[in-house]
């Protein structure tokens, strides 16, 4: 019999996905203890984004469980109310919102509350504290197209936390932001990390951020290659499984 540890926020148990018949994904097994702070690292093409989309209820798994604080995914509305996320094609700025700052973060409530319904008290605390958190109040009513790509992914967590979610989930957040507002950001999500206890899971190509931002690793390759902190992760022996025998990186110091 398998036993929840009451730290255990997901839990993902021998996860395949194929589609028209080629293998994404094959017996993922692993868990996200509450209050962790991980990076989900790999190659092109190694299901990354698919692996979201499953813990997301998005795509339902071939084979396999996940459970979100013991709530099975695709059984349990309650599981997805427990997450946020900042997809990847948000994070590229692919689109244009004729809306401003407020109205981005107050559409966050949407799944809480549910479409064509008035916001109550509780809403618009929830809105105002996300947008307090993230440091956005200033610019409420501010034209999401005036702002930077920093500032737009500010908005877009916020919008996540106005959800009041337990865990935090982004697809690449900072494709399309130049070197100092990444820095900028990471040092955010880093604080509201340790400030709120937020679990905070992102996907990222950059190995040096991976190697010095985050507790902990998930490397993905189709299959797990490795799962522990940064120290194990940057040993050769897993950089080969993720990227092959040619690969060479350097690690910068911070």
């Amino acid at each position: 019999m398998h036993i929840t540890d009451k730290n255990t926020c997901i839990e993902v148990e021998n996860v395949s996905f194929r589609y028209d018949g080629d293998s994404v994904l094959e017996n993922v097994t692993f868990s996200v203890n509450a209050g962790e702070y991980m990076g989900i690292i790999g190659p092109n093409g190694g299901g990354k984004t698919t692996l979201l989309k499953i813990i997301l209820g998005l795509l339902e798994p071939t084979t396999g469980t996940v459970k979100i604080f013991g709530n099975e995914v695709g059984k349990s509305k309650k599981a997805l109310l427990q997450i946020g996320y900042v997809p990847q094609r948000i994070s590229r700025g692919d689109f244009h919102f004729p809306a401003t700052v407020e109205e981005i973060v107050a559409s966050g409530r949407t799944a809480r509350r549910g479409l064509l319904k008035w916001f109550n008290k509780e809403d618009k605390t929830a809105i105002e504290e996300a947008m307090e958190t993230t440091e956005i109040t200033g610019y409420r009513n501010r034209s999401m197209n005036k702002l930077s790509g920093g500032e737009q992914q500010k908005v877009f967590i916020a919008r996540a936390l106005a959800g009041e979610p337990k865990i935090l989930i982004l697809d690449e957040p900072v494709v399309g932001v130049d070197i100092t507002s990444q820095e900028k950001f990471y040092a955010f999500l880093q604080k509201i990390n340790q400030q709120f206890g937020l679990t905070i899971i992102f996907v990222s190509h950059d190995i040096d951020v991976i190697a010095h931002q985050v507790k902990s690793v998930l490397c993905i390759n189709r299959e797990l290659v490795c799962h522990g902190s940064p120290k194990e992760f940057i040993k050769e022996e897993f950089m080969e499984k993720l990227y092959g025998k040619k690969v060479k990186f350097i690690l910068h110091g911070h």
